[in-house]
């Protein structure tokens, strides 16, 4: 079968399907990825094909996100004073709108009109679907983070939870949100097209009518499948990014960790929480406040610290590092918390922005963590705090080591594969 994989967005939101994509190539399918040209290393590695996207609007979005919603260090001005008006949200849902926009003509040219079968990411699948039902063919979601409403627990995108009918009436605001931002883009990949237009919304109702086929790759551990969602519902268990094969370790990493104990891991992936000196003093003065030893990556965001016994380091496999770190500090992000529990050690999610606060409360409801400390509640005494806790308390070890050994029995790659074997 010829089998088209896209995705876009952020690191985390590509990686995962590398280890899918590997998975469905071993059973015999002709793959090939299509995400953003940036990330065409990561895609070779693993022996696959790639149609690369010019368009990667993410980075800049990313930031504009972040100045948007007030998701920036702590700030000496009043708390009003922060977080920027009705105005500016305005600005950003036009902003994502323009960038949900730049990628119809990428995915256009990308699609390929002999394809057997297009697995779409979240964001790719309002554009994607489209395109493909063009062309007559057949799609499926393969999406991070849960998307329909359900009575169970609170949409990814508002993380409080609430009685079981406010759950669902959430989520369907969030969903009517998500549709908004791609007004611009349905109505000109109809364009490009020829044919009627219709609205992400309109479309979005005929395929849950039609009971699309949608895995999610995280853990049912970790999030249970609702009870209340309709057929074509699936948790896979998660896509682990595929390792590639020659890839080693740095001398200076591999130096550091065999010199002392196990250091934490801090790192912020995609996010740009605010002025990464400032960020980089709060690692390091909280390092040295507990007594620890840090590595630190850098990420978009451009963290550099230097200080005793932490060093900076650029993209390493977090399958690789993280199991040999007491702890990690992250923005929890979907693909950064799996990692974390894959390497069964205690997290302190510092979320920024949209599924992170979500993703840190599920990280407290398993144990794992103790609290979510917020990006804009970060201090360097309250990560002082969170980092003392992480290594010292024996329950958040155990509970994150039988994590580990959970996830480690799941195949959530295999059950995807399985699915699309039966279609053919």
């Amino acid at each position: 079968m010829r089998i088209q994989v896209i995705t876009v967005g952020s690191t985390g939101s590509v990686a995962p399907y590398t280890g899918l994509a590997h998975r469905l190539l071993s059973e015999g399918h002709a793959v090939e990825i299509v995400t953003h040209a940036k990330f065409a290393p990561m895609v070779a590695c693993c022996g696959l094909r790639m149609a690369p996207l010019e368009a990667d609007p993410f980075e800049a979005l990313i930031g504009a996100h972040s100045r948007a919603t007030g998701a920036a260090l702590p700030s000496r001005a009043p708390r009003s004073l922060q977080f920027p008006g009705l105005k500016s949200l305005r600005s950003l849902v036009r902003t994502t709108e323009q960038a949900m926009l730049s990628l119809v003509d990428a995915i256009l040219t990308a699609v390929d009109p002999k394809a057997d079968l297009i697995l779409l990411s979240t964001i790719a699948a309002p554009i994607g679907a489209a395109v493909a039902r063009y062309h007559r063919i057949p799609t499926m979601g393969v999406f991070l983070q849960p998307e329909v409403p359900t009575a169970e627990f609170a949409p990814c995108t508002m993380a409080w939870h609430g009685p079981g009918r406010t759950n669902r009436l959430r989520g369907h605001a969030a969903n009517t949100l998500f549709d908004t931002l791609y007004r611009t883009a349905m109505r000109a990949v109809h364009t490009r097209l020829g044919v009627d237009h219709r609205s992400a919304h309109r479309l979005r109702g005929i395929r849950e009518r039609n009971q699309w086929p949608v895995w999610h790759g995280y853990s049912p551990w970790v999030v249970p499948r609702p009870t209340d969602w309709r057929p074509g519902l699936h948790v896979s268990g998660y896509w682990w990014p595929h390792e590639c094969p020659h890839w080693q370790p740095p001398t200076l990493v591999r130096d550091f960790l065999a010199a002392g104990p196990p250091p934490v891991l801090i790192g912020f992936g995609s996010m740009m929480p605010g002025d990464p000196e400032e960020l980089g003093g709060i690692a390091a003065q909280a390092l040295r406040r507990a007594g620890l030893r840090g590595v630190v990556q850098s990420g978009w965001a451009g963290l550099s610290v230097v200080d005793d016994d932490v060093i900076t380091v650029g993209e390493i496999p977090h399958s690789w590092l993280m199991p040999q770190t007491a702890a990690v500090v992250h923005h929890a992000g979907a693909g950064t918390t799996a990692a974390g529990l894959r390497a069964g050690v205690p997290a302190v999610p510092v979320p920024v922005m949209t599924d992170q606060p979500w993703w840190a409360a599920r990280l407290v409801q398993l144990g794992v963590s103790a609290e979510a400390l917020p990006c804009t509640e970060l201090t360097a005494a309250r990560l002082t705090d969170a980092l003392t806790r992480a290594t010292q308390d024996r329950a958040l070890s155990r509970n994150a080591a039988a994590a580990a050994v959970r996830l480690a029995q799941e195949d959530g790659a295999g059950a995807v594969a399985r699915a699309v074997a039966a279609l053919g």
